[in-house]
């Protein structure tokens, strides 16, 4: 198959997401307003809590079984690996640029998370109904095509908000705190009064109380634990820190929908006696299965016109540097993809890699995909870069065009 074909094939499914993705930009415009900032909201609750989970739990469950899941085990393994190098870039990018505190939770994530669902859902089925495409009959591409998309949608969540959310809040905290320091610091001095109250305060330390015997001869006294901390039992201590960790873990942000949709689907496939009443065309409650992929079916577009809505808020601008914007963008379309060239060929040759050509392309595209949608939200949440972040999302986006179509022929002619 010729260069040519192959440009074609890969450029006509971004195009596709371009103009839908301008059809949503201009439906967010202020002298149109049906996607307003209101109207957005709503839409995305939608797609988050609906169309996303329906989507990722019926392909999910159509097309992963037991043997398929074992064959796919190179997937999570992959994305951490975008995650990894591009989390080392991303330092390498905030050094350079010397990025404000505030935003370096933002440029990480950028450079670490790429958009694992959307794009894949969006480019993946568009790709499989070209002529010229390399993946073989048209059914069966797009069948096993939307499963591997699936699945990558689903542990990029995971990741996304286990490990980008985690890092954005703390650099978030972390501005807040300096600036609480800045307004109640410096020169400011405690009114004479309290200083002396302070001075005169006892500055022993009351806790732990070693010498039991004070609690055991008055009785009028508060009982405080007079177990010493050094006589604290080893797995008291351990339950004590698992405690401490969870209860820092935001469970309900790791457990997205489309999550638990995942979850949902790799139960009715990899289950057999389950799957047998689900999936097929003489399934006894098949009328669930195609219920929830008609329901997945509305996730395609209204992603694709949420991602235009939202990059309108990047064209008002912001203060951020050219140079911090040009470092995600060389990571993100130059660096990430020449080292996940490098990454998936060894996993090849050493046999970790089925021989299926869609799904060594999807593991090689998962490096060259534009930054993650969510991060705009988790910077809404915690009320620092939105604005900085739309920019950054308007430039990359704006620019995916270009590098997903060069990347996608340069990936096809590799796989081919």
């Amino acid at each position: 198959m010729g260069i040519l074909d192959l440009f074609v094939a890969a450029s006509i499914p971004v195009l596709e997401v371009l103009l839908v993705t301008a059809v949503g930009s201009v439906l967010a415009l202020e002298r149109v307003n049906i996607l307003g900032e209101v109207a957005r909201k709503h839409f995305n609750n939608v797609v988050f809590y609906v169309f996303s989970p329906s989507l990722i739990a019926a392909n999910l469950a159509k097309t992963l079984t037991y043997d398929s899941m074992v064959t796919l085990w190179f997937m999570p393994l992959n994305i951490l690996f975008t995650y990894i190098i591009g989390s080392a870039l991303g330092l390498i990018v905030v050094q350079i640029t010397r990025t404000p505190s505030h935003l370096r939770g933002l440029v990480l994530g950028c450079c670490a998370a790429g958009n694992l669902g959307n794009m894949l859902l969006i480019i993946i089925p568009a790709v499989c109904k070209e002529k010229s495409s390399p993946f073989g009959a048209p059914d069966l591409c797009h069948e096993y095509g939307m499963g591997y998309s699936s699945l990558s949608m689903a542990i990029g969540a995971i990741y996304l908000w286990s490990y980008v959310y985690n890092i954005v809040r703390i650099s978030s905290t972390g501005a807040t705190k300096e600036d609480q320091k800045n307004v109640f610091g410096g020169n400011m001095k405690l009114p004479e009064e309290t200083s002396k109250l302070l001075d005169d305060s006892p500055t022993e330390a009351l806790l732990p109380i070693k010498d039991c015997s004070l609690c055991k001869d008055c009785p009028c006294q508060l009982a405080f634990p007079c177990t010493p901390p050094d006589e604290v039992p080893i797995v008291t201590r351990f339950k004590q820190q698992l405690t401490s960790i969870a209860g820092k873990i935001n469970l309900k942000r790791l457990f997205a929908p489309s999550t638990i949709g995942a979850v949902f689907g790799f139960f009715v496939g990899v289950v057999p006696q389950i799957r047998w009443l689900m999936i097929g065309d003489d399934a006894p409650f098949r009328v669930i299965q195609d219920s929830t992929l008609l329901l997945g079916d509305g996730a395609i577009p209204a992603l694709t016109l949420l991602v235009g809505a939202n990059l309108v808020k990047g064209l008002k601008g912001s203060g951020i540097h050219t140079s911090v914007v040009l470092g995600i963008i060389v990571v993100r379309y130059i660096l990430l993809p020449l080292t996940g060239v490098a990454i998936v060929k060894g996993a090849i040759k050493f046999g970790f890699i089925n021989s299926d050509p869609l799904y060594q392309f999807i593991l090689m595209l998962q490096y060259a995909l534009p930054p993650a949608m969510n991060i705009g939200t988790m910077t809404q949440l915690f009320g620092e870069g939105e604005s900085e972040c739309s920019v950054i999302m308007l430039w990359t986006y704006s620019l995916a065009s270009i590098a997903l179509t060069i990347w996608s022929t340069y990936f096809m002619w590799l796989v081919s």
